[in-house]
C-alpha cells in the first residue's frame, strides 16, 4: 500500500497545524535532544512564518505531519523538521527546495553540535558562514548556514519539486 503525501502552505499570522508542528518538534527532541524552543516562542515564530508542510493524507482525524519548514520572509529557515520515520525520503530536501523556489537567499542556523543537521545543510549546498557562541538560550553555540547559488545548487533542488 502506498501512501499519498500532501503539500501545504500555511500563510503568515494563521496558526494552522501548530499543534502539529510542535507535537513533531517535540517527539524530535525527546528522540534526539534538538528543536528545543519554549511554546510561546515556537507557537509566536509560526506565526509570523510562511510554514511549507508535507502531510501523510488519510482520515482527517488520522493525518500525519511528515514535515515542516516555517520561514521568515527574507527566506531564513526558523525551524525546519522531518518525522523520524520518514527521513532519508527527500523531504527535508524538498522543503528547502519549496523555500528556495519562493526566495532569492535561503539562511539558518544550527547547532554546532548537531552533526546530523550540518551534514544535511552541507550535502544539499549549504556553507557555513560563520560561527556563532553563546546564539542559542542555552548558551549551545550555532552555525550561521547560507545556501549557495553555484553548481546548479537550486537547479538540482528544483528538480527535486518535480
Amino acid at each position: 500500500m502506498s501512501a499519498t503525501i500532501e503539500r501545504r502552505v500555511v500563510d503568515p499570522g494563521a496558526d494552522t497545524y501548530v499543534g502539529d508542528a510542535w507535537e513533531l518538534k517535540e517527539e524530535i527532541r525527546d528522540r534526539e535532544g534538538v528543536l528545543r524552543q519554549r511554546r510561546g516562542f515556537f507557537r509566536d515564530a509560526y506565526r509570523r512564518s510562511t510554514v511549507y508542510c508535507y502531510f501523510e493524507s488519510g482520515p482527517v482525524d488520522q493525518e500525519q505531519l511528515v514535515g515542516f519548514a516555517a520561514v521568515r520572509r527574507d527566506g531564513y529557515v526558523l525551524f525546519l523538521a522531518v518525522h523520524p520515520d520518514y527521513r532519508d525520503e527527500g523531504f527535508g530536501e524538498r522543503l528547502i527546495a519549496r523555500v528556495a523556489e519562493d526566495h532569492s537567499t535561503v539562511s539558518c542556523h544550527a547547532r554546532t553540535t548537531n552533526d546530523p543537521a550540518i551534514g544535511f545543510y552541507e550535502h544539499i549546498g549549504f556553507t557555513i558562514k560563520r560561527r556563532i557562541e553563546g546564539y542559542y538560550e542555552d548558551g549551545g553555540d550555532a552555525y550561521y548556514l547560507k545556501l549557495g547559488t553555484g553548481g546548479g545548487i537550486r537547479q538540482r533542488l528544483q528538480d527535486l519539486l518535480g
